[in-house]
Parts: C-alpha cells; sequence; structure tokens
C-alpha cells in the first residue's frame, strides 16, 4: 500500500461526501459499514473511562512547555475521547497546531477544489473500468469517476475498506482533537498550507497516475489494504513507535526508487517545516500542543528530534495504554 493513500484517504474521507461516509438505514448489507457517531450515554462513559492512546513528548524551552502528540487519521468511536495524561497536556497548552485545520470552512473549499479531477489526465479504459467496479463495490456512484480526482476516489476506497475493521475517517484523532479545541475555545493553529498538504499527492502528469492508480486499485482488489490499516491503527493505539519507524520496511510501499522518494517529499521533506512552524508558535509566547501524523514523530528525522536541535529538552511522556 502506497503511503500516500495514507495520507489521501484522511484528505479524501473527510472531504468526500456520498454513501461510503454517510449513516444510513437504507444501505444494502453489502455495503462497507458506516459509522455511527456515540450517543451521548456513550459519550458521557467514553469521556469517564478514556484512556491514553498514541505517543506524546514534552518539548521544554525558555520556561515553557509544548507538546507534540502522534495521531492517525482514522480510528474508533472510543478513540475520539483523549485519556487523562494527554487530556491533561491538551488543556493546559493555549493553541491545538494541526498539519491543517479540518474543520476551517476555508481549508475545506480548497481541498474539495483540489480534488476536482483533471480532464486532462486520463486512465487508461481498463483503469477506468477497475475504478467503477470498486467504487460499485463500495457502494458509492461510479459517476464519482467523471468528477473527482482518480487518486482521491481510491483512497476513498481504502476507507471504505477499513470500516469493515471498525477504523473510519469520521474518528480520526486530529478531527478529534479539532472537536475538542472548539468546545473548549481554544485556538487551532495550522502548521502547513493546503497547497502543501496536496503537493506530491495528486498526480501531475498521466503516466504517474497511471502508475499510482495501478497500484491502488492492485492493493484493493488483492485485499492489501485491510492488513496494513490495521497493524498501523494497533501500533499507534499501543504507542509503538519502532513499530511505526520501521514502517518502510512491512509497508510494502518503497519498493522502487520512484515510492522511496516520495517517501521522503511526503515525510522527510515536510518535518522541517512542521518543527519551524511549532518553534515560532513557542517562541510567540504560547505553549503548544502541535498534533500530527505519527509518522512525523518517529526516527532520526522525527519533529522530536528536530525540536532536540532547536534547543528543546524533548523528553518521551510515558502513557498507560
Amino acid at each position: 500500500m502506497t503511503l500516500h493513500r495514507v495520507i489521501l484517504a484522511w484528505l479524501a474521507a473527510c472531504f468526500l461526501s456520498g454513501p461510503a461516509f454517510a449513516t444510513s438505514k437504507d444501505r444494502p448489507d453489502a455495503c462497507p459499514p458506516v459509522p455511527r457517531p456515540p450517543s451521548a450515554e456513550e459519550r458521557a462513559a467514553g469521556m469517564r473511562d478514556a484512556r491514553d492512546r498514541g505517543m506524546l513528548w514534552r518539548a521544554e524551552k525558555n520556561g515553557r512547555t509544548s507538546w507534540l502528540y502522534g495521531t492517525i487519521h482514522i480510528g474508533k468511536a472510543s478513540w475520539t475521547f483523549p485519556g487523562p495524561t494527554v487530556r491533561a497536556a491538551f488543556e493546559r497548552s493555549d493553541t491545538l497546531a494541526l498539519e491543517i485545520d479540518p474543520l476551517d470552512p476555508d481549508t475545506q473549499r480548497k481541498l474539495q477544489a483540489g480534488m476536482v479531477r483533471n480532464e486532462k489526465l486520463t486512465l487508461t479504459p481498463m483503469l477506468q473500468h477497475r475504478l467503477r467496479s470498486q467504487l460499485r463495490q463500495a457502494c458509492m456512484p461510479p459517476a464519482y469517476a467523471e468528477h473527482v480526482a482518480p487518486e482521491m476516489l481510491a483512497a476513498s476506497l481504502t476507507m471504505s475498506a477499513s470500516a469493515y475493521d471498525d477504523l473510519h475517517a469520521l474518528f480520526g484523532i486530529d478531527l478529534s482533537l479539532a472537536q475538542l479545541a472548539r468546545t473548549m475555545k481554544k485556538p487551532v493553529t495550522p502548521l502547513e498550507t493546503v497547497e502543501l498538504q496536496l503537493a506530491g499527492l495528486i498526480s501531475i502528469n498521466e503516466a504517474d497516475l497511471r502508475d499510482n492508480m495501478t497500484q491502488m486499485l492492485d492493493d484493493l482488489e488483492r485485499g492489501r489494504v485491510r492488513p496494513i490499516a490495521r497493524r498501523m491503527a494497533r501500533a499507534w493505539e499501543a504507542g509503538l513507535d519502532d513499530e511505526l519507524r520501521r514502517f518502510p520496511a512491512w509497508c510494502g510501499c518503497v519498493g522502487t526508487p520512484r515510492a522511496r522518494a516520495q517517501l521522503k517529499l511526503l515525510l522527510d521533506d515536510r518535518n522541517p517545516g512542521l518543527a519551524d512552524a511549532v518553534d515560532r508558535l513557542h517562541a510567540s509566547g504560547k505553549s503548544v500542543f502541535a498534533a500530527v501524523g505519527s509518522l512525523h514523530l518517529v526516527g532520526p528525522r522525527g519533529l522530536p528530534a528536530l525540536m532536540a536541535r532547536r534547543g528543546y529538552k524533548v523528553t518521551r511522556e510515558p502513557l498507560p495504554h
């Protein structure tokens, strides 16, 4: 499974509307499960029984403390309630910093515009047939193929497959934190622009588009999607940063020079910019709760390492998983 689908899935699933992501009593049983928002009673129980998940670092400099928290862009309803250690850090911070703010209307408009199909880039008739077949299996309108970027559709299909394992973008940790921040009247600051998020994710030439779609459709048709999503989710839930650090070794997504270059573009090349943005917020006098995808936080080029090089005292916070 290509890494860029992991990120595309987060963007597409949050901003594409349709049967695959809308609760409906009329969906056939064969359709992928839809997420059911928790009831008031379930929310109360979830907040009462919440436990810590993920990975958290304390970053101290100039007498102030900021936080680095690793997220996952899909999840289960029970994961949307931060545990006591994570919530305490969140409450002590002045601002929530996310890669992008998924609830910001301007961000949503830009993402939707970026997901429109480029009519100059076409799929082969066979790829188009395979894509439409997958859309029908996921109970998504095949007509989407006429209007939405193919890679976004393939990412949405990834989310549909993960739904069978009770993993949904509706319960992604970034989205949950953005909602919690608004409830608590806490400012939300984006660390990146929508344009930067989309750069490198959507193909800019036909050859790349066809190569990407061939791989993505192969993964869907051969059942490779769900095992990778489950493994990532388990590693995040248990805070296994070493398992996530070794993602390139087990994801099956870096077998070619092009794939390795893409991985570098999506992680290593973005991490310094994320670190600089967190540093600017901290230097302005804010205590920042920076929540970004967990793969940005692991290894020698991850954010904790980069913040340490910028003069921060960085300490991993133990979470009782």
